[in-house]
């Protein structure tokens, strides 16, 4: 039970790696407060899933990349929940095109859900584990944010991004007691990439050493451990899980 009696507030986490990282941190005793852009019966079947390990479920509907939204859900969860030990920054989309096709709405969604709403979500949070004086979060960045990839400007900026915001604010936050980290996967197996063709799925798995793409599941332990009093003294950092992809 690694993180009995903690609360963690996840973004986007009705599907994909969020919820597999919310079912993960409640299969280790904590607390779940997760957000998603619509609360739908999927949103609402994740949060039963979590109920299952015996541990307090909420769900809360809102635009993460929304200043106003993100520092109004935050107060709810504290209303809700008395505390905040551990935040995992989650949502992202992605709307690839090359560089010379994209329009300004496909840079700015993207900026904007990826990159903003952790920004959102930090800003709100931190005067919480300030007062703490202890807390973990965790930030979703990407291969793609280390290395760059084509057709993926936008999303690999944003990315990016994470990394530069992990990193800074780790050394803002360090001398408080909150750890602040990054975890950038390689080519996760989600449902956005099972809608890829089977021709298209073998020519990503051939670039992979390990020869196979990875699982929500095995980013949810890095998370996990981040979160936990395992990694107390890692912050700053963006840990790789890839399958040697680099």
């Amino acid at each position: 039970m690694l993180l009995e009696n903690k609360v963690a507030l996840i973004t986007g986490a009705a599907r994909g790696i969020g919820k597999a990282i919310a079912l993960q941190f409640a299969a280790e005793g904590c607390d779940i407060a997760f957000t998603d852009l619509v609360i739908d019966e999927q949103a609402t079947g994740t949060r039963r899933e979590i109920e299952a390990y015996g541990v307090l479920c909420n769900a809360y509907q809102g635009d993460a990349s929304d200043f106003e939204t993100a520092h109004a859900t935050v107060d709810k969860v504290l209303a809700d929940f008395g505390h905040i030990d551990i935040l995992v920054n989650n949502a992202g989309i992605t709307k690839d095109t090359l560089l010379m096709r994209m329009t300004e709405q496909q840079w700015d969604a993207v900026l904007n859900v990826n990159l903003k709403s952790a920004f959102n979500f930090m800003h709100a949070v931190t005067p919480v584990m300030l007062r703490q004086r202890s807390g973990s979060i965790v930030s979703m960045s990407s291969i793609v944010g280390l290395n760059g990839n084509a057709g993926q400007a936008n999303y690999a900026a944003s990315k990016a991004g994470i990394i530069a915001l992990t990193k800074s604010a780790a050394k803002e936050l360090g001398g408080r007691g909150i750890r602040v980290n990054a975890i950038a996967p390689g080519f996760i197996l989600t449902d956005m990439t099972a809608a890829l063709p089977e021709a298209t799925l073998q020519e990503f798995v051939k670039l992979i050493p390990m020869r196979r793409g990875g699982t929500p599941e095995e980013v949810a332990k890095v998370a996990l451990f981040l979160a936990s009093d395992l990694a107390s003294y890692i912050s700053g950092q963006v840990i790789q899980v890839n399958g040697a992809m680099g």
